[in-house]
């Protein structure tokens, strides 16, 4: 059984948060607005100092940080009981982006819906460990033989909705946060080693089902230099801007990958080697701090929840946060192929930012909504 499945946790006489009326949790706000700052003024950098872009991102923080105050003051009992219908219409919604979804970039993602245009499939990044979580909640932890398919139903329909889009890397987050859920549900080591023997065996399948530009990702990830001008040239240009930066960095607005667009997507997906070159590596080791700080803040949060739900979908919130950031940096340095994770709080992006801020809403609504028992 796993730590977050254990019904216990309940606080004796403990604060629920700095700001228990406002209902947020001082020290994540903290990080959150710390790493805000460091976004906005690396973008600043990244894009050629365009003031015009540094607002635009400005707005769309300040947008999150509104839905974060907002999906904070309310319960955890109202997000359980909201689960199955939010789940319903997210998974409604990428129905409708596969039939009438706006095209960008040679996929079809976004749906358009004249006064907003966004992407359903970030809000599914919320819908899956809130139904999941719910689910167990309800049905017991550590499902079994006849539970198990349903929770794998669960996961399995909007993951490959969003696979056909085509977006593997979104596909792939979706189903990691529903895997993470069902995990910290205590999920039984033999059922975990099944599908992953599963997985291994449908490889072959999946490999030829890929499209043309996912298989030449996977295989420039394991030799960036066989086509370093097309496919290899992202990353290969990536580490240049890292290795480039050396120990303290160029200084900030001195970074030459960015600013002569040697570095494609600096303001997006390879944020951190633009990043990194103006700062160095102890820029990127403090960056990588201030993560774990925010991550391991999640997991305290999610550890004081007084039910199982809210253990399961805070935990399964700031896992996903960490592998967010491992992913991006991982890509970035060549460590993992390139599938467009977005750095969280850094990258230029509006969908991604918000749905992030309600995540860490839901955390603080975790934290401040605890009951206190007597002792």
């Amino acid at each position: 059984m796993n730590p977050l499945s254990a019904e216990s946790g309940r606080e004796g006489s403990s604060v629920p948060g700095f700001f228990p009326r406002q209902h947020l949790d001082g020290p994540l706000l903290g990080l959150i607005l710390l790493l805000m700052a460091v976004s906005l003024a690396t973008l600043y950098s990244a894009t050629g100092q365009d003031a015009g872009a540094v607002w635009s991102q400005t707005k769309r923080l300040g947008l999150g940080l509104v839905v974060l105050v907002v999906c904070a003051r309310i319960p955890p009992d109202g997000y359980r009981a909201a689960a199955p219908a939010f789940y319903t219409v997210t998974v409604l919604l990428l129905a409708l982006v596969l039939l009438l979804g706006d095209a960008s970039k040679g996929a079809q993602r976004w749906l358009d819906l004249g006064v907003v245009r966004f992407q359903p499939s970030e809000l599914m990044k919320l819908a899956m460990p809130m139904a999941v979580a719910t689910y167990l909640h309800t049905t017991g932890v550590a499902p079994g033989v006849r539970r198990l398919p349903v929770v794998l139903l669960i996961i399995a329909l909007p993951v490959g909705m969003v696979m056909v889009q085509p977006d593997l890397g979104t596909s792939l987050m979706i189903g990691m946060t529903g895997l993470i859920t069902l995990y910290l549900g205590g999920l039984r080591w033999r059922w975990i080693g099944g599908f992953a023997a599963t997985v291994a065996a449908a490889l072959p399948i999946l490999w030829f089902n890929m499209h043309d530009y996912q298989r030449s990702r996977v295989l420039t990830f394991l030799s960036p230099e066989r086509d370093p001008l097309g496919a290899g040239y992202h990353i290969t240009q990536s580490k240049i801007a890292i290795g480039s930066g050396g120990v303290v960095g160029k200084g900030w607005g001195e970074g030459t990958q960015a600013s002569l667009d040697f570095l494609p997507e600096s303001h997006t997906d390879f944020i951190f080697a633009a990043f990194a070159e103006e700062t160095g590596l102890l820029g990127a080791m403090l960056l990588i701090l201030l993560y774990l700080a925010v991550t391991g803040r999640c997991l305290v949060i999610a550890l004081r929840g007084q039910e199982t739900f809210q253990r399961l979908l805070g935990g399964s919130l700031g896992i996903i946060f960490f592998l967010y950031v491992f992913i991006n940096v991982g890509m970035v340095c060549g460590l993992l192929p390139v599938v467009g994770v977005p750095l969280p709080l850094m990258s230029f992006g509006g969908t991604s930012v918000v749905s992030l801020l309600a995540g860490f809403g839901i955390l603080m609504s975790i934290q401040t909504h605890r009951k206190l028992v007597p002792s």
